[in-house]
């Protein structure tokens, strides 16, 4: 009998830990275009929820040869947008003209630009059981 409890704990334990590493995947982005190595590019990942708002997480990173890259690890399943914004002159927040028009490169997952800030629908990817690259280009 302690050998069978034995054996369903295990087994418990294993199968618990398979999907827990099977839940959380990893996003890579990539900027791929930035027009100088001066200054980090800000990455933003968010979800519906909280998008432009509250990112879920965020990362800077250095610019090297045009290409900036991170990683966001431990991410569920669902619905997401990255957001980023090439911080030239390195404040730490993106800076705009006065007529609202923004001074410093951004974009977003998807690659879709229009005029106005990045749109959740137009950005959203979907992340289930597999690691994602996404490259982004301002």
């Amino acid at each position: 009998m302690k050998l069978l409890v034995s054996i369903l704990v295990t087994v418990v334990i294993f199968i618990s830990s398979t999907l827990t590493a099977q839940e959380k995947t990893s996003i890579k982005v990539t900027v791929v275009n930035a027009t100088s190595d001066k200054g980090k590019v800000s990455f933003a990942l968010y979800n519906k929820a909280g998008f432009l708002r509250k990112p879920i997480d965020a990362k800077r990173a250095e610019i090297v040869n045009g290409k900036s890259t991170v990683t966001f690890n431990n991410v569920v399943a669902g619905e997401y947008s990255v957001v980023c914004s090439h911080d030239k002159n390195g404040n730490g927040k993106m800076d705009f003209h006065e007529n609202g028009m923004p001074m410093e490169d951004y974009g977003s997952s998807n690659n879709v630009m229009s005029y106005g800030p990045p749109n959740f629908y137009d950005s959203k990817f979907t992340i289930s059981d597999k690691n994602v690259s996404l490259d982004i280009k301002f």
